[in-house]
């Protein structure tokens, strides 16, 4: 028995191997809610109706969709050259400090015209440079960029809380962590009576314009050809330190929106509960849409439903919290056994023929 490489891939592949993965997730979900002794479609019910019951429900699955777009995007961008940034998490957080630095101290330096602009540049730096260490790592040294990113998330979170509780805590807080509420000139506006703000709307607009630059740009084309390997690369002639360092930066200005949007958008403070796992969601907001940041926003929100739905779980019917990592979890194996089944096949035979050879055959 042999795992052969396949040649022949389908029409509609793009479209099948993320319903496998839900169906997967949905099925795996549905043995373990057996386990706990619910009914699997009443959970679902619940789910959905926690999701998508009123419009405020509904508007709240598109607020939490906000980030996990950007981020998903920010792991797609990478990808596309075959970076793993893993630290989309510590990005946010970094973007969010630096944001929420404008929205406390910028307004004596600067016009209330000119916050919101200043707050979203700073936490698009504040995650760019949060990346380029990794990727300076990555450029120079070949150091591989999963382990630096991940590493720095937790570096981030740290310095964030030390800056809550200790120089940027706000002395009129009744002893609790956390900073004074940001300028009013520094948040984001808010529509429709809800807490969707503008941070939406800039997550779809990106969406669209990192597709067409992906597809349509010189810059796109060198990106694809050298997420092929370093061969191709080389054999194109890309500068792939510089591509690199601009598509880390990229990537972690994008987290950075992500943490500009929760501050200026939602909390109007830095304060505890900022990083709640929106940079690992984009992992797999960014497989569901198959690296197609024009497909992320409907992964977004699909992740976000299912998210919320979760949190309805543990209300009406008790069940863990972690039901939702399992989801989660679920939706990740899920995509990977679909990836493995459209790109490899199982050949029952005694000997490897030259083709198979060429299609890449291995003996198990």
């Amino acid at each position: 028995m042999r795992l052969v490489k396949r040649t022949d891939r389908f029409k509609g592949q793009a479209l099948a191997i993320p319903a496998l993965a839900v169906l997967f997730a949905f099925g795996a979900g549905a043995l373990i809610l057996l386990l706990f002794g619910v009914n699997p479609l009443s959970a679902y019910w619940a789910m959905a109706k926690g999701a998508f019951g009123s419009g405020y429900l509904a508007s709240e699955v598109l607020v939490k969709a906000a980030p996990m777009t950007l981020t998903g995007l920010a792991v797609a961008l990478g990808v596309t050259m075959l970076l793993w940034n893993i630290g989309c998490e510590g990005q946010l957080v970094m973007g969010a400090v630096f944001a929420a630095g404008v929205g406390l101290f910028g307004s004596a330096y600067l016009p209330d015209w000119a916050m919101l602009p200043a707050a979203a540049g700073a936490g698009a730096l504040g995650g760019a440079l949060w990346a380029m260490g990794p990727a300076l790592l990555k450029a120079g040294f070949r150091v591989n960029e999963i382990l630096t990113t991940l590493l720095l998330n937790y570096v981030a979170v740290i310095l964030m809380e030390h800056l809550y509780f200790g120089p940027w805590r706000n002395p009129q807080g009744l002893g609790f962590p956390g900073t004074a509420a940001i300028a009013d000139s520094a948040m984001l506006p808010r529509f429709f009576g809800t807490r969707i703000h503008l941070g939406l709307f800039l997550a779809l607009t990106i969406a669209l314009m990192l597709g067409a630059l992906l597809r349509h740009s010189k810059w796109g084309f060198q990106l694809r050809v050298a997420g092929l390997g370093p061969k191709a690369a080389r054999y194109a002639a890309i500068p792939v330190k510089r591509r690199t360092l601009e598509v880390m930066a990229a990537s972690g200005a994008l987290a950075g929106l992500a943490g500009m949007g929760e501050i200026c958008g939602l909390q109007h403070r830095l304060q505890e509960g900022l990083s709640i796992g929106y940079g690992y969601d984009g992992i797999i907001v960014a497989f569901l849409a198959r690296l197609n940041p024009l497909a992320v926003p409907v992964a977004a929100v699909f992740l976000s439903a299912v998210t919320i739905g979760a949190e309805r779980l543990q209300t009406s019917l008790g069940l863990p919290s972690s039901i939702e990592l399992v989801l989660k979890g679920c939706l990740v194996f899920g995509y990977l056994a679909g990836e493995g089944a459209t790109r490899w096949r199982l050949h029952f035979g005694g000997q490897t023929t030259p083709a198979m050879a060429a299609e890449g055959g291995h003996a198990e």
